[in-house]
């Protein structure tokens, strides 16, 4: 099979007409950068994950690229191209191509709004918050987020740059805000049957042979989206069941705060440090677990 693309964490290969192959790497990264570091069966647990959600989103009728898993760590999905934007693209044009966007929907304040709420960069009010902002509150209502995708860093953009600037038609993004609350509901559903909070969450989406919204790339993984425990929550604590773990490790040794120091300032980078054994160890176990508690089986 010939490599097509490599990612951060999967390698996809051109699998025959309409068809590719995503093979998932045991490799990690965090704040767009890849750590040195493999993670051992981590692949794995996110191609299993990622094929568990899937199948049952077809149970749902909703649309989307997966066709079916060959190996633990393999899958094969419906092609499609990438586009930096689709402005210039009419009709029969449109067709098979990537929406070039990413869409974020957030049900408790985590992460990084939280981190741009305490810098001043966003208006807690635009998530319906009144009064003061906690960290790990609920948010009164899901809060989707548009991103960039192809840019050297994501970058959130509002829903009429997503119109104006990608081309993206309304009745589209509609059908994509409606989509996306239709799985996280069904996530929330599976995940608090075994403990969990379902935090927040990734989406991708293309526009398939038909003309129709098609979801596609992998989600409600340990890379993806971010999950708590919910005993330890109702007790007031936030416990990650996620790629938060590794996040915050770089925060506690201070890379996080160097990185974003060197990017506002437009200075080189510092190249990100490998992981401890013992964390590289501990990350593996958190990714075999968590398969476990999002689907239920065995890993």
């Amino acid at each position: 099979m010939t490599l097509i693309a490599k990612g951060k964490v999967k390698e996809v290969h051109d699998h025959g007409p309409g068809v590719l192959r995503f093979k998932f790497t045991d490799q990690i990264s965090v704040f767009d950068k890849v750590i040195p570091s493999m993670i051992p069966r981590k692949g794995e647990s996110l191609c299993r994950t990622s094929a568990h959600w899937l199948k049952m989103m077809k149970d749902m009728g909703i649309n989307s690229h997966f066709i079916e898993n060959i190996a633990p760590d393999e899958m094969l999905v419906r092609r499609v191209r990438k586009v930096t934007t689709l402005k210039e693209l009419e009709g029969d044009d449109r067709i098979g191509c990537i929406i070039p966007l990413e869409f974020i929907c957030r049900h408790y304040l985590a992460g990084s709004m939280w981190r741009r709420i305490q810098k001043g960069k966003v208006d807690k009010s635009i998530m319906g918050i009144e009064g003061e902002a906690v960290f790990g509150q609920k948010i009164p209502k899901p809060f989707v987020e548009v991103t960039t995708k192809f840019e050297e860093f994501d970058r959130p953009i509002t829903t009429q740059e997503a119109i104006d600037g990608f081309g993206l038609r309304q009745e589209e993004l509609d059908h994509i805000y409606d989509i996306i609350l239709r799985i996280d509901s069904r996530i929330k559903t599976e995940v608090e049957k075994r403990g969990l909070i379902h935090v927040d969450g990734k989406k991708e989406f293309a526009i398939d042979d038909d003309g129709k919204i098609m979801l596609i790339d992998t989600f409600g993984t340990a890379d993806e989206d971010r999950f708590w425990e919910m005993a330890e929550y109702e007790k007031g604590e936030l416990v990650d069941q996620s790629k938060e773990f590794v996040r915050k490790h770089y925060m506690e040794t201070g890379y996080h705060e160097e990185l974003m120091d060197a990017r506002d300032a437009g200075k080189e980078e510092p190249p990100i440090p490998a992981l401890s054994d013992e964390m590289v160890k501990d990350t593996s176990i958190l990714y075999g677990k968590l398969f476990e508690r999002l689907t239920g089986e065995e890993f």
